[in-house]
């Protein structure tokens, strides 16, 4: 009831409901740059009436190589505008490249620390067992009632959720061979505590704010400090306590 629009604009869905509701004129717009792109090259969106933009995931974004989208993207808004860029981590490269795309920046950090208090951090041994055999002992454990498992390769994640099924355990997993609506049925499925366990890549690793998970498990090692960070970061969150565990040889 506040009769602001919004407009939801990315890819995997089918772009007609998008241009549909980009007519309206929305007050915000919320898309992964490729689509916004596209749908800019259609003539359906018009940069010009936006004064404001935020990017999420900042060091992501710019990572995966979308520079030159955002850099069309932000070329095409009004030079007077009000820019935002948010990210848990970031490198001095993609620093670099930020602050070539604002004017007299200003940065605010709303925590000292990247890893919280509330997140106990552990490591367990593998000592030579197949890791799906422990990871199977730590699942049926007291306690692990919500469990966020990151794997390396989608391949790998779907050996393992076929090996945890032979178990007898429902699991779900999400990667970048599945289609968006794959990708929400098994979130929603995880969500409402259908199934207890999500196997998931780095995909899920950012921007999902899921209540109430109880662990985070790395099957596999993360490529990087800031992905461990992102990956943890999505048990203990609204000041609950939450438990990461790294499987190590």
């Amino acid at each position: 009831n506040t009769g602001l629009l919004s407009a939801l604009c990315i890819g995997g869905v089918n772009i007609r409901g998008q241009i549909y509701n980009l007519r309206y004129r929305p007050n915000f717009v919320i898309g992964t740059p490729g689509r916004i792109k596209d749908l800019a090259g259609q003539q359906v969106i018009n940069f010009m009436t936006f004064n404001n933009v935020i990017l999420d995931e900042v060091d992501r974004i710019l990572d995966m190589g979308f520079v030159r989208d955002i850099t069309r993207i932000l070329s095409s808004l009004p030079k007077i505008r009000q820019s935002a860029f948010f990210s848990a981590t970031t490198t001095p490269e993609v620093t670099k490249i930020m602050t070539s795309f604002l004017t007299s920046p200003v940065t605010v950090s709303v925590k000292a620390n990247t890893t919280l208090p509330n997140i106990s951090q552990g490591i367990v041994r593998v000592c030579g067992q197949p890791k799906a055999e422990v990871l199977f002992h730590l699942l049926t454990s007291p306690g692990f009632d919500k469990v966020l498992v990151f794997g390396r390769t989608k391949y790998g994640l779907e050996r393992l959720a076929a090996d945890l099924g032979r178990r007898g355990f429902m699991v779900v997993a999400i990667h970048g061979n599945k289609s968006q609506s794959q990708r929400q049925y098994s979130l929603d499925q995880f969500k409402n505590n259908r199934v207890k366990v999500l196997l998931a890549t780095d995909v899920a690793s950012r921007g999902l704010d899921i209540n109430n998970v109880t662990h985070v498990i790395n099957y596999d090692l993360p490529e990087s400090y800031e992905a461990y960070i992102h990956r943890i970061g999505r048990t203990g969150r609204a000041n609950k306590s939450g438990i990461a565990l790294t499987l190590v040889d």
